[in-house]
């Protein structure tokens, strides 16, 4: 129950998170294209490289703290289904190239994020 209480409270904590991340996004950057999402996702990706990297590296956290962190906040903090949902709107509206460029540059900066995330953490502890 423990496990499932830390889980529900990094999930709730993550959620409100990308709300304020992914709205001061879309007020600084605009809305003519789903910067909010974009941000969430590639800051999230390196937010989880860098818990798992410390993990890894550095500390040593009891499996409920792992599972508010890593489940429950990075897991409702980075929303690909809210970037499913940005690419279907953008191409269903026909900008096509938008969408793929949105695609490209969300999952390679994710990746390169959380590759990032973990080199900090490599560098810093290891």
């Amino acid at each position: 129950m423990k496990m499932l209480m830390a889980i529900a409270l990094g999930g709730a904590c993550g959620a409100l998170a990308r709300h304020k991340v992914g709205s001061f996004a879309m007020h600084w950057l605009g809305l003519g294209f789903p910067y909010g999402t974009l941000t969430v996702n590639v800051t999230g990706s390196f937010l989880l490289g860098l818990l798992a990297g410390g993990l890894a590296f550095r500390f040593s956290l009891p499996l409920e703290a792992r599972a508010f962190l890593l489940v429950g906040f990075c897991g409702s903090f980075t929303t690909f289904s809210a970037f499913a949902l940005d690419f279907a709107h953008l191409t269903t509206r026909g900008n096509l190239m938008l969408g793929g460029i949105y695609v490209a540059v969300s999952v390679a900066g994710a990746i390169l994020a959380m590759f990032a995330g973990l080199a900090v953490m490599r560098a810093i502890f290891a």
